[in-house]
């Protein structure tokens, strides 16, 4: 089964050298629509035992171009996913209030407690990534976040917290398909703001910027996977089965887990039944 392209720790990422355009061989659309069902059903079944274990969390990080999806895909992987169980962020320019602390304080803020999936759109990587496009801090500073990024995703690991990080593959070319298919939509034009148009001229120095960030954050405890994303229905596809697959070895811990607090409630249940026909039979022989 074909997944998101894991970005191995210490690889040297070139983007060109992923298609973003792939599919594979087996898939077609309606295949994948199918599939992709089971697959939602499969991830509401998982986040069910990871909320009821209450052991770990789940950080979903979604990065990529303007118009690579990244609202979609949250909207299209995860509409079976209880609500109640699960945090949408997105991360804007920083406020004043944020300014005033660490790069990473408006982040770690927000991070998913245990038994909760939390989802990033857009992330702390915005610090590596537009800051060091538009320059808007000098070189030393930016360049020392690649290591604090690392340190604070090898903390929240240790934490119990799965970490799975998806940069949204998408062409030059088919960001201006969409672009101006938004425009000419009445109903999507709202969507379409002049930056999206002004920011492509930073197209390469942004792939730069992506490929040092995937290079140099890509670790065990939390690595990152490429996926293609021209073909909507694929980049779902691909997002959901990484999503699944991930989840899937923690099953049975959870169960166990699950299993092991239900015999030592029952335990206690009993006890207490046991006092309560103990307590009955004082109370009738003292009549």
């Amino acid at each position: 089964m074909q997944l998101a392209w894991k970005v191995e720790a210490g690889s040297n990422v070139k983007l060109r050298d992923y298609d973003p355009d792939y599919v594979d061989e087996h898939s077609d659309p309606a295949l994948a629509r199918a599939e992709l069902e089971q697959l939602g059903k499969e991830l509401g079944e998982l986040q069910e035992l990871l909320a009821a274990a209450h052991h770990h969390s789940l950080l979903v990080v979604l990065q990529g171009m303007d118009t690579s999806g990244k609202a979609d895909t949250i909207h299209q992987v995860l509409s079976r996913v209880n609500p109640q169980g699960c945090e949408v962020r997105s991360f804007k320019v920083p406020t004043s209030r944020e300014l005033d602390h660490d790069f990473l304080w408006r982040v770690h803020r927000v991070t998913p407690g245990r038994g909760v999936i939390g989802i990033f759109n857009r992330s702390h990587y915005e610090d590596v990534l537009v800051v060091r496009v538009h320059n808007l801090v000098p070189q030393e500073a930016w360049s020392r976040r690649y290591a604090a990024i690392n340190d604070f995703e090898r903390l929240l690991a240790q934490n119990d917290m799965i970490i799975l990080k998806l940069y949204l593959h998408m062409s030059y070319e088919e960001q201006e398909k969409r672009l101006l298919a938004q425009q000419k939509n009445q109903a999507d034009a709202w969507k379409v703001t002049t930056a999206d148009w002004a920011e492509r001229k930073y197209w390469d120095d942004y792939l730069q910027a992506y490929e040092e960030a995937l290079s140099r954050c890509s670790t065990d405890e939390a690595p990152w996977y490429i996926v293609p994303a021209n073909q909507r229905w694929y980049r779902n596809l691909l997002v959901a089965r990484t999503l699944v697959s991930t989840l899937r070895p923690y099953k049975d811990e959870w169960e166990a887990q699950l299993v092991e607090r239900g015999e030592r409630e029952l335990l206690l249940l009993a006890q207490l039944g046991h006092l309560e026909q103990s307590g009955n039979r004082k109370n009738k022989s003292s009549k």
